[in-house]
């Protein structure tokens, strides 16, 4: 499956075992990223597979030394949410919610949902320490720059940088919840 264009410094989304690894650890962050910025999951799927193929495209551009995978996979993914954000601008949706209530069963975006994700979210924060929490929060969360965050934190890049992996590798490890 490995593609022609793709180089010994890729990102291996060329190969079955990079996009498999890529899909389990950072398809749910994509996703999450996603939806917090559409609201919507449909439109939340469609980011993270056209991030995916956007991806996988310019695999053989990937450069290291900029950034790891998960770093890249994000810029592209804000990308990929513009580029949709622009689009539905040109092109409104003329069809509320209340209009498509007759026609589909379950009507409005379920409310529930969305406080489930948010508490979730909450509950696994709650289980870092407070500086992985802070700096996941800043970073991830707030989408502020490595270098912003240490700056008001008062701490070298490379801190705000390990405190996030740590943070991202614990959760990570923990339980997959339903």
């Amino acid at each position: 499956m490995a593609d022609n264009f793709c180089n010994a410094h890729c990102a291996r989304l060329c190969t079955r075992d990079g996009l498999a690894d890529v899909l389990a650890t950072d398809r749910g962050l994509l996703h999450w990223r996603a939806m917090r910025s559409l609201g919507d999951r449909g439109l939340a799927e469609h980011a993270v597979q056209e991030t995916l193929l956007r991806a996988w495209r310019a695999c053989a551009d990937f450069d290291a030394r900029k950034g790891s995978v998960r770093t890249w996979l994000l810029a592209i993914e804000r990308n990929v949410v513009v580029d949709i954000v622009r689009a539905r601008a040109v092109r409104p949706i003329d069809v509320g919610f209340d209009d498509l209530a007759e026609l589909v069963p379950c009507g409005r975006p379920d409310f529930a949902d969305g406080l489930v994700d948010g508490l979730l979210v909450d509950e696994l924060l709650a289980r870092l320490p407070e500086p992985q929490r802070a700096a996941v929060v800043e970073v991830i969360l707030r989408d502020r720059g490595y270098r912003e965050v240490a700056e008001d934190f008062g701490v070298p890049v490379g801190t705000v940088k390990t405190r996030v992996h740590y943070a991202l590798r614990s959760l990570r490890q923990l339980p997959e919840v339903a």
